[in-house]
Parts: C-alpha cells; sequence; structure tokens
C-alpha cells in the first residue's frame, strides 16, 4: 500500500531574493513569499489531505498554516525536516562566505557529501548527515499514514534530498534541476522507495490574482 507525499517548499523569504543563507536561522516570509502561500493554500483547498506537518521553522510554519486553512486538520510539527544547518555560513551572502572561508566554500560547491563547515554559533551538518536526516523523517511520516495522502511542507535542501532519493541520483552529482518557492511536489512512498510523480508546480504562483491575494 503506498502512501502519497505533498512535498512542498516554503514561500519566499527577503534572504531568499537577495541569496543570503537561512540554514536554521528563523527567517519569515517576505510579502511576496506571504501571497505565494495563500496562493498555495487555494491551489490545495480540494485536495484530500489526512495530514499536513511542517518543519518548526516559522518560514514554512507560516507556509503550511496557509494550507491548513483550507482543511480541518491540526498542523504537526518535526525539527527533522529543516534546512541544512551551515554553521557560520547561516546569515551570509553567498559572495561572504566565498571569500571569507574560500576552502570550505570551495568543498561546498564541488559537493563534497562528507565535508562539515565551520560550527560557530550554530552546529553544521554534512550533505549526507543532512540527506540521512530528512530522508528519514519523510519515510517515518509515510510510514506512519501508509496508504494515506501527506502533505510536508519543508525547505529547499529537504526538498532537493527528496529528488535525489526518487531518481537515484548520486549525492555528489551536480544539481541540474530548480527547487521553487511555494512549489508543490508530488511523490509516492512504497516499498520503502520514494517515486517521483510531479516536480515543480508553480502554475499557481503564475495567476494574475496572485498580486489581489
Amino acid at each position: 500500500m503506498n502512501t502519497r507525499i505533498i512535498l512542498i517548499r516554503h514561500g519566499e523569504t527577503a534572504w531568499n531574493a537577495v541569496r543570503r543563507l537561512q540554514g536554521h536561522i528563523d527567517i519569515p516570509l517576505s510579502e511576496v513569499g506571504e501571497r505565494q502561500a495563500l496562493a498555495l493554500g487555494r491551489a490545495l483547498a480540494s485536495e484530500s489531505i489526512d495530514v499536513i506537518v511542517s518543519s518548526d521553522l516559522g518560514r514554512a510554519r507560516q507556509t503550511a498554516e496557509a494550507v491548513v486553512a483550507h482543511h480541518k486538520l491540526a498542523l504537526q510539527i518535526d525539527p527533522a525536516l529543516r534546512e541544512r544547518a551551515y554553521g557560520v555560513f547561516e546569515g551570509l551572502l553567498y559572495t561572504e562566505i566565498a571569500e571569507r572561508y574560500p576552502v570550505e566554500f570551495a568543498e561546498w560547491q564541488a559537493r563534497d557529501v562528507d565535508s562539515i563547515m565551520p560550527h560557530g554559533d550554530r552546529f553544521a551538518e554534512s550533505f549526507h548527515q543532512f540527506y540521512d536526516r530528512c530522508i528519514g523523517a519523510i519515510a517515518r511520516w509515510a510510514g506512519e499514514w501508509q496508504g494515506k495522502t501527506i502533505a510536508l511542507v519543508a525547505h529547499g535542501g529537504v526538498l532537493e534530498c527528496a529528488y535525489r532519493a526518487a531518481n537515484s541520483m548520486a549525492l555528489d552529482s551536480p544539481r541540474d534541476f530548480q527547487v521553487k518557492n511555494a512549489s508543490i511536489n508530488r511523490f509516492i512512498f512504497e516499498a520503502s522507495k520514494l517515486g517521483l510523480e510531479q516536480w515543480g508546480d508553480v502554475a499557481h504562483l503564475q495567476t494574475a490574482s496572485i498580486d489581489d491575494l
């Protein structure tokens, strides 16, 4: 018996717009992101959903609440669906990371999946550790709600991991696919494996009415 998964990336934040790395820093949605979340909620209003789960970070919770508004469900929170922890990289522009930490930045861009950036005030995790964490969380929710439809609201990195798992992509291969804010992505979980049905649906964001929400 398979589980249907609607995997959603949170709406845009001000930091997304300027390529400032968020990680575990709790950044709210921007005005654009709030409108995206409202449009997302409307797009999923007629969906039959059995449980809605969000990362505990505010940008994901705000997005999830816009979906919950159309369903008689209590929002579930799971910190295991957080974005990757980037240590001292968090809060910096990508250009600043490259300037201040050239060696670690080069390892990150070269997709060294076991390298860990300096911890700083916040801990960091390798991509491999992050992948195991979020894929484990997705599998756990799918197993608990076997045969049902679950909506998981998370982050770009979590969606990347799910895409790689469903397509059997090597973790160190280039990311040649987009992960869009407030996108709807559909998976099937069956026999302990993710399968991809639809990726990157943002049709609900492309209507003229989004500016009027």
